[in-house]
């Protein structure tokens, strides 16, 4: 079954055969505020566009997340991504992104493609979704028979690590970090890492009261540029001494639980792995503290490169020199 646009199907049946059998393409353009250097667009707004493919998935099978939450009750959520830039996206550039279902049963898997010239491959992802129960506006249980399969109560439910205890600060956290709040130093302690802590604001929610997946990608791009500005080689440093930018092959993150609107979240960024003088594996791991114990919410690691750029439109991978391997390795 292959379909292109939203279509009128006669019962939720026939929709979640579509949503769970059915492939669609949908055309995805980058959006401009992804564009930070010269006009490459960053991973995060790479991942955006897979994103938007599954919602417009969902949207094909006239399930959109829209008529899931207001008819039904269920909170559409990205709860897995792990994602692979092949080849670099720019701006003005359109690609048609194909969604393929691979889950068996009632999970909700699905691959990811987005291709520029309608034949290679650009970007491959995995990515997962969940149907989370809404009880927030109405407790009432509003879940048909035929998607109760699929909804869950919570989008995970992770064991604690341990005991901890969350110490209020004066500016809600703003300016805690492994320097001076005794908890992230322990987090951070014999590890080649970084860690703050963060209050869940408002714009980085949805669903009324959750960290949206979106969310968890503005941390790991804003946890890669506090890592190493902390180590010496911002990213602005580098721009200006050499022209170097980051690139990112490959991206993923996971939900181990939920983290809730106003909570204050502690963000470790750890450099894992050096490969030769090449790339660099980080792991971004994201914890609350709730009824004194230590929550996992969130892991996820960025593998990152360097390329230097000759003009407004050509670049080229370079290798570390000493002085940035000295400085990822924290020596």
């Amino acid at each position: 079954m292959s379909f292109t646009s939203r279509t009128s199907l006669a019962s939720l049946t026939e929709k979640l055969a579509a949503l769970t059998t059915g492939t669609t393409q949908t055309e995805v353009r980058p959006r401009y505020e992804g564009n930070n250097i010269n006009t490459w667009i960053g991973f995060k707004h790479v991942n955006y566009l897979v994103e938007e493919a599954v919602l417009a998935h969902f949207r094909a099978a006239d399930l959109p997340s829209r008529l899931l939450f207001e008819e039904y009750g269920l909170g559409l959520e990205l709860t897995e991504l792990d994602t692979r830039i092949l080849n670099a996206f720019h701006l003005d550039e359109t690609a048609t992104a194909t969604v393929r279902p691979t889950g068996e049963g009632t999970a909700l898997t699905f691959a990811v493609t987005l291709s520029k010239d309608g034949k290679n491959k650009d970007v491959t992802s995995k990515v997962r979704v969940a149907l989370r129960r809404e009880r927030y506006v109405d407790p009432a249980n509003a879940v048909p028979a035929e998607l109760a399969p699929y909804a869950v109560e919570r989008i995970a439910t992770a064991e604690p690590v341990r005991d901890a205890e969350l110490v209020p600060s004066a500016d809600l956290g703003l300016t805690a970090t492994h320097a001076t709040d005794p908890l992230l130093k322990e987090l951070v302690e014999g590890s080649n890492a970084i860690a703050w802590r963060w209050r869940i604001s408002y714009p980085y929610c949805h669903n009324n009261e959750r960290l949206q997946m979106s969310g968890y990608l503005r941390l790991m791009e804003e946890a890669k540029d506090r890592f190493v500005a902390h180590r010496g080689i911002s990213i602005k440093t580098l721009l200006d001494e050499r022209k170097w930018i980051p690139v990112v092959p490959h991206s993923k993150i996971r939900f181990l639980d939920e983290a809730l609107m106003e909570e204050e979240l502690h963000i470790v960024f750890t450099v894992e792995d050096v490969f030769k003088d090449l790339t660099y594996t980080s792991r971004m791991d994201c914890y609350v503290v709730r009824d004194g114990k230590l929550v996992p919410t969130a892991t996820g690691t960025i593998v990152h490169g360097y390329a230097v750029f000759a003009n407004r439109r050509d670049w080229s991978l370079v290798p570390f020199d000493e002085h940035v391997l000295t400085a990822l390795r924290g020596e």
